[in-house]
């Protein structure tokens, strides 16, 4: 008896685990990611210099995505933790500058120690998504952050504006890394 019991909520707990990994397949960045076999594979800047890469960022464009829909006023704030991982709080205005804030807060941790430019970041456990650099100034006044996936991409700036010639550049340099420019959606920021 005391088995039949359990049946339904073993049953339940199965359909729950099955819509974890559907949502992990389709909603979070870097679970899953398949490589199509006609596009290298991504690559990243040879040195990221973590310490100067803390601080805060806005975001100057981006692709498309289910989190960050309406967000504008986007910026990233990275700092170290005591366990040594970096501390990710990414903030935005829903809907217009005037809009409700929203605030999230995460982790991230380098995963290639070579280059320091291949991140994991985790703002919901159990999932994580890659971050992966792929251009960044020579003073880190820019950087890209794209994912091997291609799916994602942000432009990352130390200023809530970029010189147009410096974002032409970046485009040029995406597009030769298999992304569309064409994409890419510019992120409204406030006034200067």
């Amino acid at each position: 008896m005391e088995k039949e019991r359990n049946v339904p909520m073993i049953q339940a707990l199965y359909a729950g685990l099955a819509f974890l990994c559907i949502l992990c397949l389709t909603w979070v960045p870097g679970c899953g990611a398949v490589r199509s076999g006609s596009v290298p594979e991504l690559a990243v800047v040879p040195e990221v210099h973590v310490e100067r890469y803390l601080g805060t960022w806005y975001e100057i464009a981006r692709y498309p995505n289910r989190f960050q829909k309406e967000c504008v006023a986007v910026t990233a704030d990275y700092s170290l933790r005591d366990d040594g991982k970096i501390r990710v709080v990414n903030a935005c205005r829903k809907g217009g500058l005037d809009g409700p804030g929203k605030r999230i807060e995460g982790k991230a941790w380098v995963v290639d120690r070579e280059t320091n430019a291949k991140l994991k970041v985790q703002f919901f456990w159990p999932f994580r998504g890659a971050y992966w650099i792929i251009d960044l100034g020579e003073d880190y006044e820019y950087a890209v952050v794209g994912h091997p996936s291609r799916k994602y991409l942000w432009i990352l700036s130390r200023k809530p504006h970029m010189h147009p010639e410096t974002y032409r550049a970046i485009l040029n340099r995406i597009a030769r890394q298999g992304y569309d420019p064409e994409r890419l959606r510019k992120t409204q920021q406030p006034a200067s």
